[in-house]
């Protein structure tokens, strides 16, 4: 979602431009190449291995609606997902050699399937005639997907992510100026466009796999067309002094309340407000004047959206299918109101978007809030949460905690560990690439970090590399305590149409599964109308015993523990524990007192920032892995940030590269004892280098991210035992 922090994207303070970076508690990344060692500690490529694609391994939804192969349905599957975004300004899709090494890289970094999103516009970039796609970015496009496949990653594709699809002479496919995306529902000229878009790109057979991607065992889920919702894209487009909603809508919405209401007089008694120059019979009933504004008018609006929507998605599937393709479609991805959940109630599989502290832009006066995640219980991931319909594959297909917001390295335990634990299929951080081969290309969007670029952040990479481990391995357990938010279906829309389900019911996403159902109620669930407690719920949870005593949850003073009691999240001191056998991780905004998470002690830090250990021999806990890697993550800039305030909430330059990470040093103590033990930087590509802490018997040392090799996130722990 990506409209929550349109009126903070405007701010503008009178204070003068305050640059960043200078300060000696700022060092520059020595490491140019990017490019991880095989066989180094941060080379997933044993620990996660991917597998042959072939027809026995093609992804479909299993009996209980998760992902799995199509030869062991009842086993679910778990993908740690590669964002593609490329454009012109972030270097385009890669020759043969950068697609071969960028694939192989992917498969070492812990990625199994990847997301191709804006290659419509990549595609049609520069073309002046319609469908006129540019041979070398084709033949690039289908040799990256050869890449992918010949390394074990599945493919995500939208079939539209630009509002101008595949029309000629548009120089602005990057942004949200079309209306194909609102045509799409309206206009036989528009969905005749998206067919041929298919037709054109999915149907053509690519040279390097001798088929066609939409009969490709590698498809895995095809999105219709990103973040479509008539709603939404009515917001996108929304402008001063212009109409809330397009007029195109205004005679399809009269036919479809001609249907329903059948006179004027009944209409007009059903809503109240009503004009005297209406009349259906004449087709002049207006759409609502303001979005913002609750009326029955207003709700019946929704109802029609859902009807519409759930209509277009259906013909659009059809279109899919009569090309034989055989995997998953989603479509609706973001905005989690309870109108889109009902149009997303007839999906094979749910996918969303998310963001915390939203950036509109990188031009001047682009701003954030600098808020922590945690300071609200996680709401970017708890919205998105109750909008997955339990017993269909749900696919994160976008979220970020963007940069330049201090609290990002929050992301590396929120996301993956709350995904595990609700059990989700696919968690793909959104950026033009989750990783670059090196510092330093010469590209607009690589020149320094920007939002949405978190191939050049160490913290974003830290992350990643926790989320891996967390998420893909498995380290955090699926949820064992489901709690369904039953849902009946038109009748429960309000007059509001922003309205989506209440915050202090999502709260439940931090101790149980949660999700949509249609289900009768048979369980302990959150019942509709949503007027109920959370705590009487989890009360009741405790009574029945499906969740224990023992757990710490308290909503009134913000502490929740899930139910495995994996996962540990104080909202008031701004930390988030995660405790598993074999990684032992906390993200926390300052440590007033020591954290003991099990093997891992924190005892002292100079500031915020994110600590993780994992063990990195298979199948090994942290009592018994001989190796772990130690992640610790602060933040990072570019040299030369200039803001124009303070608080660093709005930004005046991006400033260039090198990247600076923010010094800092942590108080460790690991609860074993080994004969000698030593701990070593890791080079952002995987190099190790000479230990900088050694020691026998107890494992107790200071860590400072700034070494004698340069400033890092990673650490390699190893210990001769006897």
């Amino acid at each position: 979602m990506r409209v929550g922090l349109l009126v903070a994207a405007t701010i503008a303070f009178g204070c003068s431009a305050l640059k960043t970076g200078a300060s000696d508690q700022w060092v520059p990344v020595r490491d140019i190449s990017l490019e991880v060692a095989a066989g180094s500690p941060l080379d997933f490529s044993s620990l996660l291995p991917n597998g042959t694609i072939d027809a026995a391994h093609r992804l479909v939804a299993g009996p209980a609606g998760q992902l799995a192969y199509a030869v062991t349905p009842e086993k679910p599957v778990r993908m740690l997902c590669a964002s593609l975004a490329w454009s012109p300004a972030s270097g385009g899709f890669p020759d043969h050699d950068g697609a071969d090494r960028y694939a192989r890289q992917l498969v070492r970094h812990g990625y199994n399937i990847a997301r191709l999103h804006f290659t419509d516009a990549s595609l049609m970039a520069g073309r002046q005639k319609d469908f006129d796609f540019d041979p070398e970015t084709l033949d690039r496009v289908h040799y990256l997907l050869a890449a992918l496949k010949r390394n074990g990653i599945y493919w995500i594709i939208d079939g539209l992510s630009s509002s101008r699809g595949a029309y000629g002479g548009h120089d602005d496919r990057w942004e949200a100026n079309g209306d194909l995306k609102l045509r799409l529902h309206l206009d036989e000229e528009a969905f005749a466009h998206w067919r041929t878009l298919q037709e054109k790109f999915l149907a053509r057979v690519n040279p390097y796999t001798k088929i066609a991607p939409i009969h490709d065992d590698a498809l895995a889920l095809i999105v219709v067309a990103n973040e479509n919702g008539i709603e939404f894209d009515s917001v996108v487009h929304e402008r001063a002094g212009k109409l809330h909603y397009d007029k195109a809508l205004a005679a399809p919405f009269n036919r479809w309340l001609e249907k329903r209401y059948r006179s004027t007089d009944a209409l007009a008694q059903a809503w109240g407000d009503f004009g005297a120059d209406e009349r259906l019979e004449t087709g002049s009933v207006r759409l609502p004047d303001n979005r913002y504004d609750d009326s029955p008018r207003m709700r019946d609006l929704q109802a029609f959206f859902v009807e519409m929507e759930g209509a277009t998605v259906a013909r659009m599937s059809q279109v899919l299918r009569d090309l034989g393709y055989r995997g998953l479609i989603s479509s609706y991805n973001n905005w989690p109101t309870v109108q889109t959940g009902l149009s997303r109630r007839i999906l094979e599989a749910v996918s969303m978007n998310t963001y915390h502290d939203w950036v509109g832009g990188y031009a001047p006066g682009s701003a954030l809030t600098q808020a922590s995640s945690i300071a609200d219980s996680a709401n970017y991931m708890r919205m998105i949460a109750a909008a997955h319909w339990l017993d269909k594959p749900f696919v994160v297909t976008e979220y970020d905690h963007l940069f330049w917001n201090r609290y990002r390295y929050e992301a590396g335990l929120v996301m993956p560990a709350y995904a595990a634990h609700q059990g989700w299929d696919v968690l793909c951080r959104h950026g033009h690439g989750p990783i670059v081969l090196a510092y330093g290309e010469p590209y607009p969007h690589k020149r320094a970090m920007l939002p949405y670029a978190i191939a050049l952040d160490p913290v974003a990479r830290a992350g990643e590399t926790v989320a891996a481990l967390l998420y893909r391995r498995g380290d955090v357990v699926v949820s064992g305590m489901r709690i369904p938010f039953f849902v009946r279906g038109e009748e429960d829309l309000s007059q509001d149409m922003q309205a989506r389900e209440p915050e202090h019911l999502t709260d439940l996403a931090l101790v149980g599964g949660i999700g949509l159902t249609d289900r009768v109620a048979s369980e302990i669930g959150v019942e509709q109308p949503r007027n109920q407690d959370a705590q009487a719920i989890l009360a009741a949870l405790r009574e029945s015993g499906r969740l224990s005593e023992a757990n710490r949850t308290d909503t009134a003073s913000g502490l929740y523990q899930s139910d495995t009691g994996q996962i540990l999240l104080d909202r008031r001191a701004r930390q988030l524990r995660v405790s598993t056998p074999a990684t032992e991780a906390v993200a926390f905004a300052s440590l007033r007192e020591p954290i003991d998470l099990g093997a891992l002690r924190i005892e002292v830090a100079d500031g915020n920032g994110l600590v993780s250990i994992s063990a990195l021999e298979e199948g090994a806990s942290l009592a018994q892995s001989r190796r772990m890697l130690l992640v610790f993550a602060t933040d990072a800039q570019n040299t030369g940030m200039v803001f124009r305030d303070s608080e660093e909430r709005i930004i005046e330059d991006f400033g260039t590269l090198p990247v600076l990470i923010r010094k800092g040093h942590v108080d460790l103590t690991i609860s074993r004892t080994a004969g000698k033990w030593r701990v070593s930087p890791i080079g952002l590509d995987g190099t190790i280098y000479p230990p900088v802490r050694t020691g026998a018997g107890p494992v107790a040392f200071r860590l400072s991210n700034d070494t004698p090799y340069g400033p890092t996130t990673f650490f390699l722990v190893e210990f001769d035992d006897g």
